[in-house]
């Protein structure tokens, strides 16, 4: 195969799934969803033909225009797009992908900014898909999205499971909209900012940094706590969707 305009598999980001047990989860998650399907970074296509098998409308969008000419010459019942996932629409029900480690923090990002899509199911590294999940500990940016979205880790993949074999391991997320939010679509841009807020006050406790972030006094701060049902000695990074949405609730 020739080179890619774009570069090579690593400039791109590349690591090929060959796990059988992972593409086989990753069809059965997306077979419990419903309606067309997006697969971003289809590669050599390990998760195309699969999802191709489902007998729904399958678009495979892969950054190497090599790759996705043989994927449209093989695939033919396939609509296939050479195009960058960073700015193609997002507006399939179903998301699928193994998403270019290089490129897994920017992707993540815009499936949670834009897009009107149902279902995510994506392959990241093992911490990214830990961290976005909670397990122990959850970040800003899932704090910030929890509203809206729930996050499930769904299996782990050894990094053997990859050609090129990766440094790490990585982990299959499932990333669903909420039917109903937790917090009003109109104060979506208030409770980023004040999540954030939260997330980079100073404070060796949560009622300080709640005390610092939300420009309350101590008692005030110890109520909101209170009232979102905090127990005990918590973090930002310890709390559940349902408490963030106490506290924005008890000091907007």
């Amino acid at each position: 195969m020739h080179r890619s305009q774009h570069g090579g598999r690593h400039e791109l980001g590349q690591n090929f799934l060959t796990h059988k047990p992972a593409i086989n989860k990753i069809i059965s998650l997306v077979s419990q969803t419903d309606g067309p399907i997006l697969e971003i970074g289809a590669g050599g296509g390990a998760l195309t033909r699969p999802l191709a098998r489902l007998g729904r409308q399958v678009t495979a969008l892969e950054l190497d225009e090599h790759r996705a000419k043989k994927l449209r010459r093989s695939l033919p019942q396939v609509v296939v797009e050479q195009g960058d996932a960073l700015w193609y629409p997002l507006t399939a029900p179903v998301i699928v992908g193994n998403v270019p480690f290089n490129l897994t923090t920017p992707i993540l990002r815009r499936l949670l900014d834009e897009g009107a899509w149902e279902h995510a199911i994506v392959l990241t590294q093992w911490e990214v898909a830990r961290k976005r999940a909670g397990v122990g500990g959850g970040t800003m940016m899932t704090a910030q999205a929890a509203p809206w979205f729930t996050f499930e880790l769904c299996q782990r993949v050894p990094s053997w499971g990859f050609s090129p074999q990766p440094s790490v391991d990585a982990g299959i997320l499932a990333i669903h909209r909420r039917e109903t939010s937790l917090v009003p679509d109109a104060e979506q841009g208030a409770y980023t900012r004040f999540v954030r807020a939260v997330f980079t006050a100073r404070g060796r406790s949560l009622p300080e940094v709640i005390h610092h972030a939300g420009g309350v006094s101590n008692r005030r701060a110890r109520q909101a706590i209170q009232h979102a049902g905090v127990r005990g000695q918590r973090l930002p990074r310890d709390l559940s969707p349902a408490q963030w949405v106490g506290l924005w609730e008890y000091l907007r």
